[in-house]
């Protein structure tokens, strides 16, 4: 499985279940995280062979995306990754024994969606699912760039009399 993960929310933006490890896998998973989300400013990973894949860096070179890797044998330096796929295995993955691929996916994608997403509490986060800080991040975002709005609005006002709205 590839995820790429917003470090900010810890939303997964996009992921991928595979049968191989292979760049594919990884180009897959970030091409879903560009198309359904903002661009991401970063890109954090391991220095696994597949993140040095000259496809996959071309994609974030194109996409003007700073690359980023962790030491090697630093899992620290990867933690929110690291923490990720611990939470997964150990509250989906290990507790199911799957009888088919599909079976897996389905239950991976239920697992990211309904509990990683909307029920799992992160103590970075303030105690709030990501998807709950994520919206009230986005809520707080759009009230300041409307006070700034009606502030520049009523500076124009009070700069211009003559003119009128």
């Amino acid at each position: 499985m590839a995820a790429i993960i917003d470090f900010h929310t810890k939303k997964i933006r996009g992921w991928v279940l595979s049968k191989r490890l292979d760049a594919s896998l990884i180009i897959e998973a970030l091409n879903k995280a560009l198309t359904n989300n903002p661009k991401p400013k970063y890109h954090h990973s391991d220095q696994g062979v597949q993140y040095c894949d000259y496809d996959y860096v071309g994609i974030l070179k194109n996409q003007e995306i700073q690359i980023s890797m962790s030491d090697k044998g630093n899992p620290y330096q990867n933690n929110i990754t690291e923490s990720f796929f611990k939470t997964l295995k150990y509250n989906e993955v290990y507790l199911n024994e799957y009888e088919s691929f599909e079976e897996a996916f389905s239950n991976i994608e239920n697992f990211i969606e309904l509990v990683y997403h909307k029920k799992r509490l992160r103590s970075s986060l303030g105690y709030l699912p990501p998807e709950e800080f994520e919206q009230q991040f986005f809520n707080e975002k759009s009230r300041s760039l409307e006070t700034n709005l009606i502030n520049f609005n009523k500076q124009n006002i009070s700069l211009n009399p003559a003119k009128s709205c």
